[in-house]
């Protein structure tokens, strides 16, 4: 017990904080709190965290400490506070609570704040008519605005951010350096009389006088123009999402002829008009980080039937910057923007004016540029909402690069991500900083982006890699980079990657069963791996169980023709008589002659067709043969237009239905091949084909084969957990990016006792896989106890 001489005593600590803490208010916030508390002493930015010095009486500087952690700002993360004392200093015990100038050090053990929406105050300074600062598209303050896309290197301070260029005027000046103000060190600051501006602009970039760009970039897009707008991140093609021709007109210049397009609407009333809008959905739309969220579609004639063609869902975001406030302020704004990335379909976005007027030239009628350069691009984030929870699809705007805290300690290292939908992280210590979502490696643009990201990100940590890792397939453009360092080098199986990322997100030490279902991943056997049911462990993995495996016929091109897919299953299910022309579906009946012979040669030879257990392309063949699609445009798209035609047979009592038939269901698909458990997918073809023959409803077989698969899974799961003891149990890959998929596992799952995880902080499909990597390829080099041939000594 404190006596009263303790509690009165004089004490001097100094107080590191250590998390998300510059760019989002912090210092101000410790300083009107020491003038709450009548503490004594000063505050900074370091390389290290923020370090305060405080001097007080005991009792005081103790309820201040706890302040600093239950009060923080609502951008602030904090992951840990380190207090030691200090020798008594009279000068500062008796004195006043100052914010001293930011010091730079070796290394930085802070991070920086995601660029934020931008907050209600300065959404009411933009539309007041009597603010200094109306209908200016930069407005910003310490709770909102740009972060990551202007930083270059920490300390967080104007210097260090591509705002360096732009000298404040005397009132900006006398906002930012005083403490009450909801400016004070707000970084990006600035007013029409000393900040950024913006212009718009020919496709020659010849720059259009108008009083009022915004005003102009409105009444073109309601002409039904197309437009480039230089955004947060990076550049948006914008077109009238109510407006069937120019949507059309979009895809035609973008080479985008089916692929989703997300769009931008005023306010949640609109969206609620627009699509089904639940509370949960709701406050993902309006929360700090506005991603776009995944909505059904209402049958509403406003919005353009060709926005996404064959799917029941439709991204949706609300304004996040001052610019997008202000379009929808004009009379002639349509309802709803078409906002897509900004870019030649497969390449990067781009960020810079001449970049863009160079490459969307051919694409975009006018642009609307600014000139606050944006140092790193950033896409807008995704989320979909399943079994009542937010899943995040595209990690990027409002999410990265917040670090993600893990129960070890991990040496300093890079994982490099996968060749698809490729994110990279880094890791130290307890912090693993997974990027903004790169995208897919297949082209120059991507690669040098990728690079470029991995460059900004180390010196924005300050964080040099002791330590590589990467994924088993030795062709992607990832391992390739990886192999390039002169560093110890962890190879890591992609699917054991997916486990892990869901396990370390949990903290979860023991071992689980991992249910992953996804496109590809090359597996230990030198096969194309993709319905897994693996043993995980955090450095280790026994594959336990599989789908039966399937023929590529024509390797790489069958994941783009899904027919090929439809015909290897009718091959693998009924051999060579299945593949007949008489013998096919209806849906089939109309291939070429020719390239049906070529495919059957190849099926029976083995010749150019690999084997693989894709949960990913057996999606493709129901498709198929059902007849949704036997070419895709985008990755995914079989898959999705199948379970937008289930959904449609979806009753009530879904997902309830599945369990008490799976034990009938089981007995026929499961069996033991070679020491593993395989669900046979030959007995979802049976089922398949037995529809059709019977003139079944497309969408009640649709659902039929997500409930064989759903159920057959479990039960694998049930025997796995009977016989080794395991009851936990994660969920990842791609394919769990369908609901039907998802919810029908967890329900499934948890009604036979199980603990079930998913990743709900990263991607369910391959942008999770670098978090992984880290932490596998990090403890294998800690331990130094990796698999043989996993490491590789520099």
């Amino acid at each position: 017990m404190q006596n009263s001489n303790t509690k009165h005593k004089q004490k001097r600590v100094e107080i590191l904080v250590r998390g998300t803490v510059q760019g989002v208010g912090f210092r101000p916030f410790i300083y009107n709190l020491a003038s709450r508390f009548e503490i004594a002493g000063t505050v900074t930015n370091t390389s290290d965290g923020v370090i305060i010095t405080a001097a007080a009486e005991h009792d005081r500087l103790h309820l201040f400490i706890l302040a600093v952690q239950e009060q923080a700002p609502p951008l602030a993360r904090i992951t840990s506070i380190e207090t030691r004392d200090l020798p008594i200093c009279s000068q500062e015990t008796e004195g006043a609570f100052s914010i001293l100038p930011s010091v730079a050090g070796i290394s930085a053990n802070t991070a920086i704040p995601p660029d934020i929406a931008l907050c209600d105050d300065c959404l009411g300074e933009l539309l007041d008519p009597g603010d200094r600062r109306f209908h200016y598209p930069f407005i910003n303050c310490t709770n909102c605005g740009p972060r990551f896309t202007i930083v270059e290197t920490i300390p967080y301070d104007r210097p260090k951010t591509s705002m360096k260029v732009f000298p404040m005027c005397e009132t900006c000046a006398a906002e930012y350096y005083d403490p009450g103000n909801r400016r004070f060190h707000a970084q990006p600051n600035a007013c029409p009389d000393c900040g950024p501006n913006i212009s718009l602009h020919n496709k020659e970039g010849i720059q259009l006088q108008t009083d009022f760009p915004v005003s102009e970039t409105a009444s073109s897009l309601k002409k039904g123009l197309v437009l480039a707008i230089r955004g947060m991140g990076g550049f948006h093609l914008s077109v009238d999402g109510c407006n069937t021709h120019a949507v059309a007109l979009l895809r035609e210049r973008k080479g985008r002829p089916d692929k989703p397009l997300a769009i931008m609407v005023a306010s949640v009333e609109v969206a609620k008009r627009l699509c089904s809008l639940d509370p949960a959905a709701e406050e993902l739309l309006t929360s700090p980080e506005h991603p776009i969220v995944l909505l059904k579609k209402r049958h509403h004639p406003t919005l353009a039937k060709n926005l996404a063609p064959g799917i029941d869902e439709i991204g949706v975001m609300l304004p996040y910057t001052p610019l997008h406030h202000l379009l929808f302020q004009q009379a002639d704004c349509p309802e709803a923007l078409v906002m897509t990335s900004g870019n030649i379909s497969g390449t990067p976005i781009c960020t810079a004016n001449d970049d863009a007027l160079a490459k969307l030239g051919p694409i975009a009628d006018l642009f609307l540029l600014h000139n606050r350069e944006i140092v790193t691009r950033v896409d807008d984030s995704v989320v979909k909402i399943m079994a009542d929870q937010p899943f995040i699809l595209r990690r990027a705007r409002g999410f990265a690069p917040a670090p993600i805290q893990v129960s070890w300690n991990l040496p300093n290292i890079l994982a490099c991500g996968p060749g698809l939908k490729n994110t990279f992280s880094l890791g130290r210590n307890q912090s693993v900083f997974p990027s903004q979502h790169i995208g897919d490696l297949d082209n120059l643009e991507s690669y040098e982006f990728y690079q470029e990201s991995i460059e900004h990100l180390k010196q924005v940590l300050q964080l040099e890699p002791a330590a590589v890792a990467c994924d088993l397939h030795p062709d992607y453009m990832s391992s390739r980079y990886a192999a390039r360092h002169k560093l110890p080098l962890y190879k890591v199986q992609h699917h054991h990657a997916h486990a892990v990322a869901v396990m370390a997100e949990h903290g979860i030490e023991d071992p689980v069963l991992a249910i992953i279902l996804d496109g590809t991943g090359l597996g230990d056997d030198g096969t194309i791996w993709g319905g897994e049911i693996l043993r995980a462990e955090l450095t280790s993995y026994k594959r336990l169980g599989h789908l039966s495996q399937l023929r590529l016929p024509g390797g790489d091109v069958a994941a783009t023709e899904p027919w090929r897919m439809g015909v290897s299953a009718l091959f693998h299910t009924f051999g060579t008589d299945g593949i007949t022309p008489e013998r096919l579906p209806e849906t089939l009946r109309q291939l070429d002659g020719g390239n049906l012979a070529v495919i059957s040669s190849m099926l029976t030879g083995g010749f150019n067709s690999p084997l693989t257990s894709s949960c990913g392309r057996l999606f493709d063949a129901i498709a198929s043969l059902l007849g949704l699609r036997q070419h895709i445009s985008y990755e995914g798209q079989a898959a999705m237009e199948l379970e937008t035609l289930a959904k449609k047979a979806r009753s009530r009592s879904w997902p309830n239905d599945i369990l008490p038939n799976s034990h009938t269901v089981a007995s026929h698909s499961l069996m033991e091949n070679n020491g593993k458990l395989e669900i046979c997918s030959a007995e979802f073809v049976k089922r398949v084909m037995d529809g059709i023959n019977r003139g079944e409803a497309k969408p009640v077989i649709a659902l039929q084969f997500h409930a064989m698969l759903i159920s057959s899974t479990t039960r694998l799961i049930e025997n796995l957990s009977l016989q080794t003891g395991i009851r936990k149990v994660v969920l990842s890959g791609g394919c769990m990016q369908n609901s039907l998929l998802l919810e029908g596992l967890l329900h499934t799952l948890k009604s036979i006792h199980l603990k079930v995880f998913t990743g709900n902080s990263l991607p369910l499909n391959d942008g999770a896989i670098s978090f992984g990597q880290t932490i596998i390829g990090g403890l294998r080099h800690v331990s130094r106890n990796s698999n043989a041939g996993d490491q590789r000594s520099g």
